[in-house]
């Protein structure tokens, strides 16, 4: 069974949010390698949510509800979080509804900024983590990679192409209103990695020509070589001299006392966890635009999706539950059919056949399984899988028993591997 426990900027404060994303991903990692009923776990954190995927082996009628509870238990442990107060700040998913999230998440459909071009590749990068730290599942990795092609079609199809919205996009629409010139403003970037570069872009595609760099790890002058910044060391000395600075980086704190007071400057906090203090809002002459003063602004008409996405990403779920329902069935019938070939060719090769004769029969097969395999998908995305049993049963003697939990049948074998 899949399940999804989502905490993001529509249902949790940015506090919980920070909290999850330090504390919450070693205790997925927990459950995958301590938990007999958490088979894989794939963690999704960015700067306005936080997401684990969990492929769950659910033995008993109702074990969802103590999947679930479990699962929010280690999450409020590891993150510091009362377990009342994260169930109440959580949303869950299972099955085909946490299918249909991730797509629609993957799409952009459910961010800050709706259509941002920023997540897909996030999700891409939490799954490709995951796969280094040995904890996804042949589930998690076929949901994962059909949101990505979801996310594609998306794309490709509808009014959300090309449309570069990004979170640090409209943080810069927000600041506009501060810059009255940005190719006059001498802007500092804290961070050196691939949000800073494509904060970098943004700011230049604003006009912003003196843009400095800071590093807290001492990446700064190689970042600034590959960007044509300006590579700072002494960022208390640079933020005494800028109109603006930009933090979007995971390796630093920045607090007030690196600010000089008086000093007019715009402090734009992108980092989750923070990489401001709230306290530097305080400092005279400082103004502080952090995700939550952003994500309050974010606007909802310019950049709400088209009713195509949402149809696609419907469509996309529904095939990915049905292939899950149809994918049983299907290797039942590819599984009696081969047997019946392998008979075929050790007879053939005792009468003296050769390779050609083995090659045009396993041919033979593939052509004969794909259109019931077509057609058995098509009864599972209308509803009607079970008319596919029976005729597997009726015609074939094959019986499919199905998992009352997910409405699957329990056969470990990769039902697309020799489907034609």
């Amino acid at each position: 069974m899949l399940l999804c426990l989502t905490a993001n900027h529509r249902n949790a404060s940015l506090d919980i949010l920070e909290r999850l994303s330090v504390g919450a991903p070693s205790a997925t990692r927990a459950l995958v390698h301590d938990e007999i009923f958490v088979s894989g776990a794939v963690v999704l954190a960015t700067c306005n949510r936080f997401e684990a995927y969990l492929d769950i082996d659910e033995p008993l009628t109702g074990g969802e509800a103590v999947a679930v509870e479990s699962v929010v238990d280690a999450l409020a442990g590891a993150s510091g979080i009362p377990v009342d107060h994260l169930r109440s700040s959580v949303a869950v998913h299972q099955g085909a509804d946490a299918a249909a999230h991730l797509f629609a998440v993957t799409s952009g459909l459910e961010s800050m900024v709706v259509g941002e071009d920023e997540i897909s590749g996030q999700v891409r990068r939490a799954l490709d983590a995951a796969r280094a730290d040995g904890l996804t599942s042949g589930e998690l990795e076929r949901l994962f990679q059909r949101a990505t092609h979801t996310s594609r079609g998306v794309r490709n199809r509808t009014q959300l192409r090309g449309a570069h919205r990004s979170l640090v996009r409209l943080a810069l629409e927000l600041a506009s209103s501060r810059v009255a010139d940005w190719a006059a403003a001498r802007v500092v970037v804290v961070g050196t990695g691939r949000y800073a570069a494509r904060t970098v872009d943004a700011l230049r595609a604003r006009g912003a020509g003196d843009i400095h760099v800071f590093s807290p790890s001492g990446r700064a002058e190689a970042f600034a070589v590959k960007h044509s910044l300006v590579p700072i060391t002494d960022f208390r000395a640079a933020a005494a001299e800028a109109d603006v600075v930009i933090t979007c980086t995971a390796d630093a704190v920045v607090h007030a006392e690196a600010f000089t007071p008086g000093h007019r400057v715009l402090v734009i906090d992108l980092g989750l966890p923070r990489n401001v203090d709230p306290d530097v809002g305080g400092v005279a002459g400082v103004e502080l635009l952090d995700l939550e003063t952003i994500r309050l602004h974010a606007p909802l008409a310019e950049f709400s999706a088209h009713a195509d996405a949402r149809a696609i990403v419907g469509d996309a779920a529904t095939e990915f539950h049905a292939d899950r329902l149809a994918g049983p069935a299907i290797t039942a019938l590819r599984s009696d059919v081969l047997a019946l070939v392998e008979d075929e060719i050790a007879r053939a090769r005792a009468r003296g056949a050769g390779d050609e004769t083995e090659a045009a029969l396993r041919h033979l097969a593939g052509v004969l399984l794909h259109r019931p395999s077509v057609r058995i998908r098509e009864l599972a995305v209308e509803g009607r899988i079970d008319e596919a049993r029976a005729a597997l049963e009726l015609l074939h003697g094959l019986t499919v028993d199905v998992d009352p939990a997910s409405g699957a049948a329990a056969v470990d074998d990769d039902p697309w591997s020799a489907t034609a």
